[in-house]
Formats: C-alpha cells, sequence, structure tokens
C-alpha cells in the first residue's frame, strides 16, 4: 500500500517519518540506519561541532546506503560558517531549530538543499513561510527534549500550522511513538511525522545504555518540562525553550527555584560533582510524554518499516468505521 504524500515525494523517502536530530543521540549510524529504513534521517549535529561530524558524518555516508539523508542545528547556536559547512557534504536538508533561521535561510536555499524550519509558536511558523521554508515541523509541548516554554500540544497545533503553511507540508512532532501517532499526523493534514524519543531507545542511538533502558521503563507522568537541569549543568539554552525530562533528583531539589539556582555557584558544582561521581546521569534523559508506548531497543532501520505498517493498519481501521 505505501502511505505517499508531499514530504516522501519530496525526497524520494519511502515512509513519512523523519528522525529528530536529536544533539548527542542521533548520530551517524542512527540517521543513517532511519534512512536505510526508508525514512529521512536527520543527524543531530547540534551546535556543529566539527570534530563530532568528522567522526559521525563518514559513519553516516556508510549505514545510509545512498538513502537522502540531512543535518540538524540548534539555530541559536550557530554561525553561518557552521552551515556553509555542513552543506559542503551535500545533505539532502538542512534543519534549523530553536531561533531566528533567518540568518541561514538564504543560503541553505541557494544551495539546492531542502529547508526544513521547526516550529513552536504560530508567530515562529508564518515567518518559516516567508522565508521559504520547504518543510515546516510543528513541535507540540508533549515532546522530550528542548521546546517551547508556553508552547501548544500537538493536536490542537499542527492542524492550524497545516492550514497556515498550505502548500508547505507540515511534519508533526512532539508525543509520537508509534504508528498510530503517525497515523494521527497524517489524519491533521500533516505531511509526515518526525520522531525523537522512540528513536533514542534503539540499538543504533548514541545515548548511554542507562538512558535508553530508562525511556523503557519510563511513564509519562514521570516527565516534566523545566529549565533547571539546563540551569545546573551551565547549558547556554535560550529561556524561552524548556526541556522535558524524565525525573531526576536535582530537579526535585530545585524544581521553581530556577533565579535562586542561577546565583548559587555552589548548588551547580555540586551538580557537576554528583554527576561525575556517576551519583546523577551525566545529562538529562530527555523523554516525551508518549514514553509509555516504547517498550523494547529495536533497530532503527527495522523500526521505520514497523512504524510504517502500524500506521497504515490505524488509517486502514479508522477507513472502516
Amino acid at each position: 500500500m505505501g502511505l505517499s504524500t508531499a514530504f516522501t515525494e519530496l525526497f524520494g523517502v519511502q515512509h513519512p517519518i523523519a528522525l529528530a536530530p536529536m544533539g548527542g543521540s542521533a548520530g551517524g549510524a542512527l540517521a543513517g540506519a532511519v534512512s536505510r529504513g526508508g525514512g529521512l534521517g536527520l543527524l543531530g549535529s547540534g551546535n556543529g561541532d566539527q570534530d563530532w561530524l568528522a567522526r559521525e558524518l563518514p559513519v553516516l555516508a556508510e549505514e545510509s546506503a545512498g538513502k537522502p539523508w540531512g543535518i540538524g542545528f540548534q539555530t541559536w547556536a550557530i554561525d553561518a560558517s557552521v552551515v556553509a559547512r555542513a552543506l559542503e557534504h551535500r545533505p539532502a536538508a538542512v534543519m534549523l531549530s530553536f531561533g531566528d533561521p533567518t540568518p541561514f535561510a538564504e543560503v541553505v536555499r541557494d544551495a539546492g538543499t531542502a529547508l526544513i524550519l521547526q516550529v513552536t509558536d504560530l508567530e515562529e511558523a508564518r515567518r518559516a513561510v516567508d522565508l521559504g521554508a520547504d518543510v515546516i515541523v510543528a513541535q507540540g509541548t508533549e515532546g522530550g527534549g528542548h521546546g517551547a516554554r508556553h508552547g501548544r500540544s500537538t493536536l490542537p497545533f499542527v492542524p492550524v500550522v497545516v492550514d497556515l503553511a498550505a502548500p508547505v507540508p507540515v511534519l508533526a512532532a512532539g508525543g509520537i511513538a508509534d504508528g498510530r501517532g503517525v497515523a494521527a499526523a497524517l489524519a491533521l493534514g500533516a505531511s509526515g511525522a518526525l520522531l525523537g524519543t522512540r528513536f533514542q531507545a534503539t540499538t543504533e542511538s548514541l545515548v548511554d545504555p542507562a538512558t535508553a533502558e530508562a525511556i523503557v521503563e519510563g511513564r509519562g507522568e514521570e516527565t516534566e518540562r523545566n529549565r533547571v537541569l539546563d540551569i545546573a549543568r551551565g547549558s547556554r539554552w535560550p529561556a524561552r525553550y524548556t526541556a522535558r525530562t524524565l525525573s531526576h533528583p536535582f530537579l526535585d531539589r530545585w524544581r521553581g527555584m530556577e533565579e535562586e539556582l542561577a546565583a548559587d555557584p555552589r548548588a551547580r558544582q555540586a551538580y557537576e560533582d554528583a554527576a561525575a561521581h556517576g551519583e546523577i546521569p551525566a545529562l538529562p534523559q530527555w523523554a516525551s510524554e508518549a514514553v509509555d508506548l516504547i517498550e523494547d531497543l529495536p533497530s532503527a532501520a527495522d523500526l521505520v518499516g514497523t512504524l510504517a505498517r502500524q500506521a497504515e493498519d490505524a488509517l486502514a481501521r479508522a477507513g472502516r468505521h
């Protein structure tokens, strides 16, 4: 049967599924596996660290088996030289998230590379349309990792962005962890779905095995959005983007006390010491509200096909009612 959409046609991929370019976990093996499986793998290069890219890009080139792939950046953390160097590797797409993509949009499009812009509110969505985005990712607040502090849930947000951006294809993101979520995205008018947490729990992910296991064992009610862990570890993430994480001892201690934590260097040192001694996870364990749906650690290449079959089955069942 297959699920052909504007997204699959744009990139020549088999399934309307993309990998969220998660810094620290979406390395070359994971992105390559998603592409090889028929989706669009996006390398999570974060701030564009050249040593990291030099290590992961050859892996991606080998693992993708000639299928299309892309690179994602945290917009607030890069400069024009980072994007220019990435384009030298001829990705099929560059995805920009969290911040103003205006300084980088033209150079991506001039290179003939598809421009994917992730948005967390309608102001960002309107800007993405004005900048000529080839694909827009509408991220709801259920998603794991960073997102809007004052955003909208995926279900009401996606169709509003679809209507605003038409005919630009939209991918739904946030709280999607199985094929039913992909089917729901398509029913909302999106051209596919971008998944993060589900792909963290795969054999190719770069996350620590303990984090992958925590995702498998975690529950949605154990996640919450916060800035506490960013502040504690000295991260420069803008305050407008909080992060959804699993429960954490440091978060329990400082919840609702962001200003006090930021002003207390001894507390931040205590976080570093605890992480160094293995008393707490070295990194926050980012996870979406859909973490309940994750029960195993499959190969990402196989997972893409599984998600697509689940989505087809869900849509077929809906059509029979």
